[in-house]
């Protein structure tokens, strides 16, 4: 008998999405589908309550080839993220309740299952198998954005797929140094496997040099299809990263690099759903800085940052991407006046902006926080890190620069670009009503946060009070500040203009630099073709000429031999085969 408290959440989801796909077309039948989206994270959050008590959850033991895998473990941090996974997931489905194709249904589901289903994995194998259904599902959420995505879903599955194997390699290698044992618990940096690990999960999480994926993917994905990429794959990473690599130093540079480079690009970028992946680069790097510092109050701040980031996030996703719905584009050059059109989404992208900024009595100002004050608290003991500190309060005023202005300043206010059209359909407004009311309601003052803060993996001796005299004036400041230089820049113009095109990063170097070379080694090769063609062909006419002089009828050879001497050859030859026939043994 099944025992359905031992089977990982996740799978209910992967399940409902081939259900989905199975689904026929039609009316009736895409309204079986939505249910299914919209029900299949209710069950698995149902599931998760279910199961998970106050102690550790191991479950789902299977034996395969010798090695026992953990396909069910769920604690206190791994808990948080699977009710998050399905809170975002119903949202994601209301979103997406217009849309009747059923790949997009299909693959969300698979999506959003697989990875729950990696953050419940016990081991490192099990992990490796969501690891990779996450890449090859998500895939075709960005393929259906349309022929200029195709490109980008090969490069998008190619980086992947890379880090999928990389993740496989180092946890063998990891395994055989540490008696066999798969176990997903603490890796660190001491071993090759860990390394390995760690680049695999760097890719996933848009480390400097490997995040070119979320600016070249997720803006080409369908409307939907961006707003869910934006909520799954880089916050399992991050849970990878909270998993085995607490308090490894190397994290807080990468981190605090992380929330500084996306600033610069996302102020000079014209197409706001680019502008949004690059917040999104800069956000993570305060989740990686924050794990890098591995301090309880640290881990709280990460933990918290990444409940209230998927919800800010998905809200601004959402509502550019339902002015991208009514509108046609998310071109800043082309947008503008639309507060007129679409007054509800405009408020709701200002709550989304206040969020991610971090203005008191919005999500992100109660989480944030935390990671900087961890940071400031261990530069007592180091002080390296108040270099790292500064970092961090100037990632966050760019935010606020180039989230928190840059992106409802140019689609709702800004020049009037003439655009009249209508408000966002029901079910998109519903959505990001729901994630614009958890945005207040997780920063309110009076019971929203404390229930926040209850989900956090770790007890402080002393609790964290965000609403401060000295926190809420400091962060004003810094949020005015930032406030009064976009505006200055603008009346001096100075602020960089909205142009056509498309700002490379690093990908250039593959984009561009590696199609230059192959393009160079492609014609040197075509080159070098043809001469060893041409030298081939010669080299064989000339060996045919010779051969013909020596041995046709009226080659050299039989002018000057006797017709004999070629019967005596072979009379030697077969005296010469007998002999060895029978005399050597």
């Amino acid at each position: 008998m099944i025992d359905f408290f031992q089977i990982n959440p996740g799978l209910w989801l992967i399940l409902a999405g081939l259900i989905c796909a199975l689904v026929p077309k039609g009316e009736a039948f895409a309204l079986v589908r939505k249910a299914l989206v919209i029900g299949a994270p209710i069950l698995a959050a149902v599931m998760i309550f279910q199961i998970y008590t106050s102690q550790e959850v191991l479950a789902g033991k299977i034996t395969i080839g010798g090695l026992e895998l953990t396909t069910l473990r769920i604690d206190n941090l791994s808990m948080v993220w699977g009710y998050l996974f399905c809170l975002i997931g119903v949202i994601n489905g209301i979103y997406g309740f217009h849309e009747k194709c059923r790949i997009t249904d299909s693959s969300a589901l698979i999506y959003a299952g697989a990875a729950i289903a990696g953050v419940f994995s016990g081991d490192l194998l099990t992990l490796f198998l969501f690891w990779e259904l996450t890449a090859i599902s998500s895939v075709f959420l960005i393929w259906k954005g349309g022929e200029r995505a195709y490109a980008a879903g090969i490069r998008y599955l190619a980086l992947h797929v890379l880090s999928g194997v990389l993740l496989l390699a180092g946890a063998i290698l990891f395994a055989n140094t540490n008696g066999g044992d798969y176990t997903f618990n603490n890796i660190g940096i001491d071993t090759l496997g860990g390394w390995l690990i760690l680049i695999a999960i760097g890719i996933k999480c848009g480390f400097p040099f490997l995040h070119m994926w979320m600016q070249d993917a997720y803006p080409k994905a369908s409307i939907t299809g961006t707003v869910i990429l934006s909520a799954f794959t880089t916050k399992m990473a991050i849970y990878a990263l909270a998993r085995g690599y607490v308090g490894v130093d190397i994290l807080i540079y990468i981190g605090a690099v992380m929330t500084c480079f996306p600033v610069f690009f996302a102020l000079i970028e014209n197409d706001l759903r680019r502008v949004l992946a690059f917040s999104l680069n800069n956000q993570l790097g305060f989740m990686v800085c924050g794990i890098g510092i591995g301090t309880e109050l640290a881990m709280n701040g990460v933990v918290g940052q990444v409940f209230v980031h998927v919800i800010f996030k998905s809200l601004l996703f959402m509502s550019i991407g339902a002015v991208m719905y009514r509108v046609g584009t998310a071109k800043a050059s082309e947008l503008g006046g639309l507060f007129r059109s679409m007054p509800i989404t405009a408020v709701f992208c200002l709550i989304g902006a206040g969020s991610i900024a971090a203005f008191p009595l919005l999500a992100a100002f109660v989480t944030k926080a935390m990671i900087i004050s961890a940071v400031i608290y261990e530069a007592a003991y180091n002080p390296g890190l108040y270099v790292i500190a500064g970092m961090l309060l100037f990632a966050s005023a760019g935010v606020m620069e180039h989230s928190g202005i840059k992106v409802p300043y140019f689609t709702f206010f800004s020049h009037d670009s003439g655009r009249r059209v209508k408000e966002a359909p029901l079910n998109m407004l519903v959505a990001m009503g729901l994630a614009a009311a958890l945005c207040i309601f997780l920063a309110f003052p009076w019971g929203g946060y404390q229930m926040l803060y209850a989900l956090m993996p770790y007890d402080l001796p002393k609790p964290y009070k965000p609403y401060t005299v000295d926190h809420v004036v400091f962060q004003l400041q810094l949020l005015f500040a930032a406030i009064s230089a976009f505006c200055l820049l603008k009346k001096f113009k100075l602020y960089p203009a909205e142009r056509r095109g498309e700002i490379l990063d690093f990908d250039w170097t593959y984009r561009k630099l590696c199609l230059g070379i192959t393009t160079w080694i492609g014609a040197m090769w075509t080159r070098l073709s043809a001469v060893t063609t041409r030298v081939r062909n010669k080299a064989i006419a000339g060996a045919g000429r010779r051969l013909y002089q020596m041995f046709s009828p009226a080659g050299a050879m039989s002018e000057s031999a006797p017709s004999g001497l070629a019967a005596a050859l072979t009379a030697a030859m077969l005296i010469l085969v007998l002999f060895f026939v029978y005399f050597v043994r």
